[in-house]
């Protein structure tokens, strides 16, 4: 059994919320267990200070502490996840590799801020509907 993962994520982005709805659904035996923990940003915006993180932080890319306290972050999050996943273990190893695991940081990376964005126009735009619907 590994040990538990909580992870922190953005349930306002459509994506984010998606996919960890499905990771989820894939995960309820380890969750069952205490394997792994998904808990919402938006509720707990202060919940991974002690690391400097801030919410925007975690709406930009997965956040994780693992049960010895250790921070981990963007693909690292991901490769724990994987590692919990019952049948992606051995996704967990390949991506996690040396060498494959910076490739795939890379575009984690890239897809996370571009993501983070598309996010960040949709907000605004709803903002600024609702404003102007309610004459602000």
């Amino acid at each position: 059994m590994v040990a538990k993962l909580t992870v922190w994520y953005n349930t306002k982005c459509p994506v984010c919320n998606a996919g960890i709805n499905w990771q989820t659904n894939r995960l309820v035996r380890a969750a069952q267990v205490g394997a792994i923990e998904f808990r919402d940003i938006n509720i707990e915006p202060d919940a991974l200070a002690r690391f400097g993180v801030r919410v925007n932080d975690v709406r930009r890319r997965l956040h994780g502490v693992d049960a010895d306290g250790r921070l981990r972050v963007g693909i690292d999050c991901a490769v724990e996840i994987w590692r919990r996943t019952p049948g992606d273990d051995r996704l967990a190893r390949v991506v996690g590799a040396p060498g494959i695991r910076q490739i795939a940081a890379f575009g984690y990376d890239r897809f996370a801020d571009l993501l983070y964005l598309w996010n960040r126009l949709i907000d605004r735009k709803s903002t600024r509907l609702n404003s102007s619907h309610l004459g602000i």
